[in-house]
């Protein structure tokens, strides 16, 4: 990366830097992510966003190793729907990885030597019992015996650890009033962890780079009803895909439980996790409630970017140059799309009433998002405005961008077609083709 790369990079990611200060993250990653070559990088990440304001916990698994372990030492891993029976020959094993697992990611933590990612770096982890559990029991059958669930989670203890700029750091145990150890499913608790403590994220690493769709395609964004329905269509039988069915439900209990936003993003991938909180776009998938992407009314606030998108093209010929006085007053016919604060792409519509038609004018996309369907939706949308005004008709007058609109239900019509308001500002010199469409061919 270039110097003038770099600063492009750090000034765009400063908004997220103020927006996740005093944030709490919870981060849930598998036995899989642990043993990973790029594990170390996760955890030197990890301290990063801590030494950037972010208070984070920490929730690990170790499903691997303890297979591993307890076939090492002769004894069968044990399961039931994709659950471990823990017996009490067995937690011993249980334990020792865990705990070993637990001092591997301190001492990544811990890591401070000149030319090193943490050098001079101060970060505390911390642990406690700060999950209740009681047992599984007996189901369908089955006795889990030291198997658990989450009963209850220390959110004060939490915060506590929180507000010191502590890291707290979580394996699968829970523990019982009567002093009692379950083996709990690491994602169980950190969902319970995020909803108790009311988390800003849930993040889950993943060998994927996020949630894909039947084709195999990266799945950017997404609601939880939509996560819902991907988790249905998923073939429970598959051992990598049973863990990312645990994840993803877990992430689906959280976010109905209170938790803001989940992230699923690649734990092979070096950067993934600042890639997908410090950039616009990220690189794993989002699921939210409320999209990142948001098409609105445009405001005063929004005329430099509007400007920025369109001079480019207004230079080109392929707009009629607008003055910014211009832009401002007609503000109000602007429909701008808005990525996290960031105008990617504009729109206007100007109706005419008396003709029972509108045009749709300044449809531009920011060239980092060309290829994608942001100026598609922004025609539907002002396409539907129009329609919900009584109007029957939209036209557009273009140079060069003919192909397109066709593309998007136009279809040629002649000057004299226009609202007569429209036609006496024709300019011939330009020579503009004029497309016009019948809004009763476009459904919501």
């Amino acid at each position: 990366m270039d110097t003038l790369q770099y600063v492009k990079w750090f000034r765009g990611s400063s908004p997220y830097i103020n927006a996740h200060r005093d944030r709490t993250f919870v981060l849930m990653l598998g036995g899989e992510a642990i043993a990973d070559p790029n594990f170390e990088n996760i955890v030197h990440d990890v301290a990063l966003l801590t030494s950037l304001g972010v208070r984070l916990v920490l929730v690990f698994g170790a499903r691997p190793q303890i297979d591993a372990a307890l076939e090492a030492a002769g004894r069968e891993p044990l399961y039931s729907n994709h659950l471990r029976i823990t017996d009490a020959g067995s937690m011993g094993i249980v334990r020792g990885v865990v705990g070993g697992l637990r001092m591997q990611i301190e001492a990544l933590l811990s890591m401070g030597l000149p030319g090193t990612p943490m050098h001079a770096a101060r970060i505390t982890a911390t642990g406690g019992n700060w999950v209740t559990a009681r047992p599984m029991g007996v189901v369908d059958g089955v006795d889990f015996q030291l198997t658990g669930e989450v009963r209850r989670i220390d959110a004060d203890g939490l915060q506590r650890q929180l507000d010191a700029r502590c890291i707290p750091i979580m394996g699968p145990f829970g523990y019982s009033p009567a002093g009692e150890v379950f083996n709990l499913a690491y994602e169980d608790v950190a969902a319970s962890v995020a909803s108790a403590l009311r988390a800003d994220k849930l993040i889950a690493l993943d060998d994927e780079p996020g949630l894909l769709d039947a084709s195999g395609e990266l799945i950017s964004e997404m609601s939880p009803a939509e996560l819902d329905a991907w988790m249905a269509e998923q073939d429970r039988s598959d051992g990598a895909g049973s863990e990312r069915l645990r994840q993803a439900g877990a992430m689906l209990w959280a976010l109905r439980s209170g938790v803001r936003r989940g992230h699923v993003v690649s734990h092979a991938r070096d950067g993934a996790l600042l890639t997908e909180l410090f950039t616009r776009d990220g690189c794993g998938t989002q699921i939210t409630e409320h999209s990142a992407e948001r098409c609105r009314v445009a405001t005063l606030d929004d005329v430099t970017s509007i400007i920025e998108l369109t001079a480019p093209l207004e230079a080109s010929g392929v707009l009629l140059p607008r003055t910014r006085e211009r832009i401002e007053l007609d503000v109000d016919h602007f429909r701008v799309l808005d990525k996290d604060g960031m105008v990617v792409a504009c729109a206007a519509l100007y109706p005419h009433p008396e003709a029972d038609c509108a045009e749709i004018a300044c449809v531009v996309t920011h060239p980092e998002y060309h290829g994608s369907d942001r100026a598609e939706r922004l025609m539907r949308h002002l396409e539907k405005t129009a329609r919900r005004q009584g109007l029957q008709r939209t036209f557009v007058l273009t140079t060069r961008t003919a192909a397109w609109f066709v593309e998007q239900g136009y279809r040629p019509a002649s000057v004299s077609d226009l609202p007569e308001d429209r036609r006496s500002h024709w300019i011939p010199e330009r020579n503009s083709r004029v497309l016009m469409k019948t809004l009763d061919e476009t459904r919501d």
